[in-house]
């Protein structure tokens, strides 16, 4: 039962859509009319508004950290082992991808798995991030970036030693990343892709 409750929590962490929040508060779009409609922080970019996005990045990333610290910190004094924990690092992504306060419509989940990286362990953390930047600032595609990082943090996890429920975890959450980034591999193979900051009035 206590472990079902960290979930429930994680998941309920996960489904504030800081897109919406942070675009509500500075008086913006709402993030799903415009762009890709992803109510993430790569679409708030679109709007040319650099402290919406970064807002939006923050909070995102925060509520995937806060959901994993939480159940780190807590979990084993309610009897809740480490599997329950990596459970509480997919239920705060799914809780992004598939908020109930959006009808289960929302963004891909990348910034939010970042800080679940990085509550799991800094390191691994910053592993995935350093993957991300270097294809970023190389490539200029958010999204090429984000499924290399996808595929890059289960490896990384398997190859410090992480436990086995986290390295399975993290193969879940890359693959869902990958699978809501389906329409950009598609954009990317035909060129149609938009790179970073790139707004919707361009092309």
């Amino acid at each position: 039962m206590a472990a079902a409750a960290f979930i429930l929590v994680s998941y309920l962490i996960g489904s504030l859509s800081f897109a919406v929040i942070v675009s509500r508060a500075l008086g913006l779009p709402d993030p799903r009319s415009y762009g890709s409609g992803n109510p993430g922080a790569t679409n708030v970019l679109r709007t040319g508004r650099k402290l919406a996005a970064l807002l939006t990045l923050l909070g995102d990333g925060g509520k995937g950290w806060l959901a994993v610290f939480l159940a780190t910190r807590y979990a084993a004094d309610f009897g809740v082992g480490g599997t329950a924990v990596a459970a509480c690092a997919v239920a705060v992504f799914l809780g992004h991808v598939f908020p109930v306060f959006l009808g289960f419509k929302g963004g891909k989940g990348v910034a939010t798995a970042g800080g679940a990286l990085l509550a799991i362990d800094p390191w691994l953390g910053l592993a995935a991030l350093a993957t991300w930047l270097v294809v970023a600032i190389v490539c200029r595609y958010a999204s090429l970036a984000s499924i290399v990082a996808a595929m890059g943090a289960p490896a990384y996890a398997y190859f410090m030693s992480a436990p086995a429920s986290t390295v399975l975890a993290l193969v879940l959450i890359g693959a869902l990343i990958i699978w809501r980034h389906r329409g950009n591999i598609r954009n990317l193979a035909a060129g149609k892709e938009r790179k970073i900051g790139e707004r919707e009035t361009q092309g």
